[in-house]
């Protein structure tokens, strides 16, 4: 495979490890973080993320496509550090399956094996889209998820009928200056104009390079404020209400993975059953 590859032009990495050879785009939000269009980018992310502490969760993840599914196609992952502050762009629009099957530099291990790893905790908002898209194009089956759509839910002290949605939990539960909110809404409807066919977008935009600023930052967003929902959540959560998530996400995840799985279908809104008003 033959990648073009542009230099990293940002800092070093907090760990004192060589800059990744990447593109590094400017962030208006100053938000550190490394676009990884080639294998040997891919290969030092992969020797930086291993070995992170387990608790709280390190790794905070997303996924962005054209009807991102099995029958869509998966264009960039997002990868949040927590112990770093440093945010991944994977371009899997540009790698294919050499974004996940990698090696390390120093590590035999990839970024297939992270996902699958039940030791390394990833935390995601809804993972069944996610899922869906990994396991469908690529085999990937995931282990050791943490699904904060269901934390938040069954941290509700009134749970009431159906699950919320990232923007509403970002809304609802993070405390944030006026400056923050401000930036935070205009990157998410910046975002949303170019991608979303009812604003005149298309999702196509995850595809073109070089990628839109924007829609970089609206990526990298994404990811940013899952540590800070995690720590809420989490913290409201009893031993019995974590193992009840855990258990479910397991099963959201083996559900996507069904040859039945429809991440359009009804009852995505809904919670698991008996989980309902209280």
């Amino acid at each position: 495979m033959s990648l073009s590859s542009t230099p990293y032009r940002g800092s070093e990495l907090s760990s004192g490890k060589e800059p990744l050879k990447g593109s590094c785009l400017e962030d208006p939000q100053k938000k550190t973080h490394l676009f990884l269009d080639t294998i040997e980018a891919i290969s030092s992310m992969v020797d930086e993320l291993y070995g992170l502490p387990s608790t709280p969760p390190s790794l905070y993840i997303d996924l962005e496509g054209v009807k991102l599914s099995r029958h869509g196609t998966i264009s960039i992952l997002q990868i949040h550090v927590r112990t770093t502050a440093q945010n991944y762009l994977v371009d899997v629009k540009v790698l294919g399956r050499a974004a996940f099957l990698t090696p390390g530099s120093t590590t035999p291990n990839t970024l297939k094996s992270i996902l699958e790893s039940p030791s390394i905790p990833k935390v995601f908002f809804d993972v069944r889209r996610d899922s869906d898209a990994l396991y469908g194009h690529y085999g990937i089956e995931l282990q050791g998820i943490q699904d904060l759509q269901l934390m938040e839910f069954a941290a509700r002290p009134h749970r009431g009928r159906f699950l919320s949605s990232l923007k509403r939990c970002i809304e609802m539960d993070i405390q944030m200056t006026s400056d923050e909110r401000n930036n935070w809404i205009k990157t998410k409807d910046e975002g949303k104009n170019l991608f979303s066919p009812e604003k005149g977008g298309s999702y196509e935009v995850f595809n073109r390079r070089p990628l839109s600023e924007k829609i970089v930052i609206y990526c990298v967003q994404d990811v940013h404020y899952l540590p800070r929902l995690w720590d809420l959540y989490n913290g409201k959560l009893t031993a019995t209400w974590k193992d009840k998530v855990r258990d479910e996400t397991k099963d959201r995840v083996a559900q996507s993975q069904t040859s039945n799985f429809n991440a359009e279908g009804g009852g995505m809104t809904l919670p698991p059953v008996g989980w309902g008003w209280r």
